[in-house]
């Protein structure tokens, strides 16, 4: 599945952002240490607009901004063929960006979303505006012939893509090597005001004086 597919199973930008949230405090909840999360989202990143982001530890990651044009997303899959250092000189994969609105141009050369070289750190590239009736990508052809999800478009945004409370559950057992209470795990995907109990049943060490930095982080609803 490239990026094609995953345009296509995408919600919409309210529920890709408020999923963001809700991915964000449940790693919070789960990892206190802020280094070794994987989904994080900033509701102060920059005056009048958020961000989303994933990182594995590996070298692979996304970026979610949402502004008021709607929302950018870009990421990268480091072993992909796509990557700029496969291309020489190193470049963006040809008609990566090339589509982008200019209401998003600036995002493409954001430093924060740069390698060490200043190009792109992508291989998958999509969009929305709010006028859009779905996600938009550039005309980019994906060498399937030499990798399976050979922009990582499948896997980068899977947990979005699932869009469900189970999702989140079958990716932190795996990755956190815990069980959880899919229940609580439930409350916190439909944005519920946090509580000790709920905070607990996913993590006995945590608190809710704890989390409160992550709450306003993150913009996550309060009672």
């Amino acid at each position: 599945m490239s990026v094609y597919e995953v345009i296509k199973k995408l919600p919409g930008i309210a529920a890709v952002r408020d999923h963001s949230k809700a991915l964000a405090m449940l790693d919070a909840v789960l990892c206190p240490e802020w280094d070794f999360r994987y989904f994080s989202f900033d509701s102060r990143w920059s005056q009048g607009e958020e961000m989303a982001s994933m990182r594995d530890g590996s070298g692979n990651d996304y970026a979610i901004v949402f502004a008021a044009a709607g929302a950018y997303a870009q990421a990268c899959n480091h072993e992909s063929p796509m990557t700029p250092s496969h291309l020489s000189p190193p470049a963006p994969w040809p008609g990566l960006f090339d589509s982008v609105p200019e209401v998003f141009r600036s995002y493409v050369e954001e430093p924060a979303f740069a390698d060490h070289n200043g190009l792109p750190r992508a291989t998958v590239c999509l969009w929305r505006e709010h006028s859009d009736s779905q996600w938009k990508c550039g005309n980019v052809h994906v060498p399937d012939e030499e990798m399976d999800d050979a922009d990582g478009a499948e896997w980068l945004f899977d947990v979005l893509v699932g869009g469900s409370a189970e999702a989140y559950q079958t990716f932190a057992e795996d990755y956190y090597e815990v069980t959880l209470d899919l229940s609580a795990v439930q409350d916190i995907w439909d944005l519920k005001p946090l509580t000790q109990q709920g905070v607990s049943a996913l993590n006995p060490k945590a608190t809710l004086s704890g989390l409160a930095e992550d709450i306003a982080q993150i913009g996550y609803p309060t009672a």
